[in-house]
């Protein structure tokens, strides 16, 4: 199908966007994936049981939870409805910097909003971990968390999550293929993390100077059950010390069942403990730290 100009293909984009309510939380955005009642939002949009979606021509829908990845912030919805308009998605390895990045949602209650401007990169951000993001030049408010960032065509090249400095990060659209498929490495830890130089009176014997400080710890995530606490500084694995963030996520990296022994530092930073971390799957295993 030929598109006639830009006002065409906001419109279309606009059209595959949807409102997400849910519990307390107010309401964020949504992109209707497949005709047949997916919808793919950010895991922090949906917090309670009663959660429901709103399409562009006004319909309602109750809507249940199919998957959600907490580490790449992406929530799967399904509503009992089929015939949607759904989005056209874009192949997010073949994004370039300079490309024009349309950015729709619903902030602070403006429905359908719509911002441009340039995709700045696609890859990693430092400070952030290892993850790659589409970076825009876009401008977000609270409600655009779950809508498209799209290309000039309309296409969905991610699903804008928060904001970086001036800088706009949405998940790419190839990775959200891979969670709504369950090709999704299942090493979630549920911390929140600063690269950091180690204290010079710490008492650690090895040789790099690099740390992961901890600044929040989720309730019930293997961090948690592990008893790591915010403050914490990681070190490193059996396999080696960390160098950069980097390698925390290779360490992390794999599915099923495991264990991983992690070093760390507590308190007055003297004393390296050790932890193991149950990862994976359905194994819950507690963590001690030591």
């Amino acid at each position: 199908m030929s598109v006639a100009g830009f006002g065409e293909v906001a419109e279309l984009l606009r059209r595959a966007t949807v409102v997400v309510r849910s519990g307390q939380r107010g309401s964020g955005s949504g992109i209707v994936w497949s005709s047949e009642g997916t919808i793919v939002t950010n895991a922090h949009v949906v917090g309670g049981a009663d959660t429901r979606v709103q399409l562009w021509d006004g319909r309602e829908f109750a809507a249940r939870v199919a998957s959600r990845d907490v580490r790449r912030d992406l929530l799967a919805l399904r509503i009992e409805a089929s015939g949607l308009w759904a989005a056209v998605i874009a192949d997010s390895s073949l994004v370039r910097p300079g490309q024009l990045a349309i950015a729709i949602g619903n902030p602070l209650g403006f429905i359908g909003a719509l911002t441009t401007g340039v995709v700045h990169a696609v890859g990693p951000l430092a400070g952030i971990g290892s993850e790659s993001w589409v970076q825009a030049g876009v401008r977000l408010a609270p409600g655009n968390s779950g809508g498209p960032l799209g290309d000039a065509a309309g296409r969905v090249m991610g699903v804008n999550t928060m904001v970086a400095g001036r800088l706009a990060l949405a998940v790419p659209s190839n990775r959200v293929r891979d969670f709504l498929l369950g090709e999704v490495p299942d090493g979630w830890l549920g911390v929140t993390l600063r690269p950091i130089r180690v204290p010079r009176e710490a008492g650690v014997s090895r040789p790099s100077a690099f740390g992961l400080l901890l600044l929040e710890v989720q309730e019930n995530s293997p961090a948690a059950r592990a008893s790591l606490l915010p403050g914490d500084i990681l070190l490193g694995t059996d396999e080696g010390a960390f160098h950069a963030a980097r390698d925390l996520s290779r360490a992390l990296a794999g599915r099923g069942p495991r264990l991983l022994r992690c070093e760390f530092l507590r308190g007055d930073y003297r004393n390296v403990r050790r932890v193991t971390l149950a990862l994976g799957g359905k194994f819950w295993g507690n963590g001690i730290a030591a």
